[in-house]
């Protein structure tokens, strides 16, 4: 289910609920309908208040922190995303720019457990590797184990697949499913640092700012990947982070609008 996210020139019932909520919190916009310039400001006021990253879109993040007066403290911070850019050496825009467009939206589905896609060829694979029976494991179960893609259900059905999976062999399971917001492969985890596949589990169940974590780590594991963010070579960075099927979806393009977008925002930001 695609996450809602309201943004500049949206219109209708959805952004006057926003506008109610700005109200209801203190952050005082006329409610019309539409979402101008001073509903996006009121945004940024809102989301610098409760820490969350400060790009003036309303996605759920936002609309949860406004409906409840604080923000979950499981979700991405600004002072997240700024450690980040430090940390790497690149423009918070940077950064600002790939939790934009390379992220799937919240790093939580709605039952609390973090968002998750299962490869069942990764799975087959994890199990060869550790010296098993991959062939007649995909016999059994062919949802989960397959020497092909697919299988892919979405949302809170992926978590009964990775729980399928988790009885045939849980390391394997934790490292054929790329995990939270940004998508980390679970197979990543002993080059990422991380002690075990149950830690980096562990980490990637905690927060999004733990999500972030993983993600830095593996772009300081990749030092071309990390050339290439530092460099805004956003064609080389979406080839090597998505695949070669990175031109189909326009992620080169998308990243370099985004960081365009958020630096003229931080220089708007500074007093003259």
């Amino acid at each position: 289910m695609k996450t809602l996210i309201l943004k500049a020139g949206a219109t209708g019932l959805d952004v006057v609920e926003l506008q109610e909520l700005l109200n209801q919190q203190g952050f005082k916009v006329v409610v019309d309908g539409l979402y101008d310039d001073t509903t996006a400001e009121a945004v940024r006021k809102a989301q610098a208040s409760y820490g969350l990253v400060v790009d003036g879109q309303a996605g759920a993040k936002t609309l949860h922190a406004l409906r409840n007066g604080g923000e979950d403290p499981r979700h991405l911070q600004e002072a997240d995303l700024i450690a980040a850019a430090k940390r790497l050496g690149v423009p918070l825009a940077a950064i600002k720019a790939v939790n934009q467009v390379e992220t799937t939206g919240p790093g939580f589905l709605p039952s609390g457990r973090p968002v998750l896609l299962f490869e069942r060829h990764v799975m087959y694979r994890q199990l060869a590797a550790a010296g098993q029976d991959a062939a007649a494991a995909a016999q059994r179960y062919p949802q989960v184990v397959s020497t092909a893609r697919g299988g892919y259900a979405g949302g809170t059905i992926e978590w009964h697949r990775f729980q399928t999976a988790t009885q045939i062999d849980p390391a394997c399971a934790i490292e054929s499913a790329s995990w939270g917001m940004f998508q980390i492969m679970g197979y990543h985890w002993k080059a990422l640092g991380y002690a075990s596949a149950a830690e980096f589990l562990a980490c990637m169940q905690q927060s999004e700012g733990q999500q972030l974590e993983a993600f830095v780590r593996f772009i300081e594991n990749d030092p071309t990947l990390l050339k290439a963010l530092k460099g805004r070579k956003w064609a080389e960075f979406a080839r090597r982070y998505n695949g070669p099927a990175y031109e189909e979806n326009h992620y080169d393009i998308k990243l370099e609008r985004a960081f365009d977008r958020f630096s003229a925002g931080e220089k708007a930001a500074v007093p003259a």
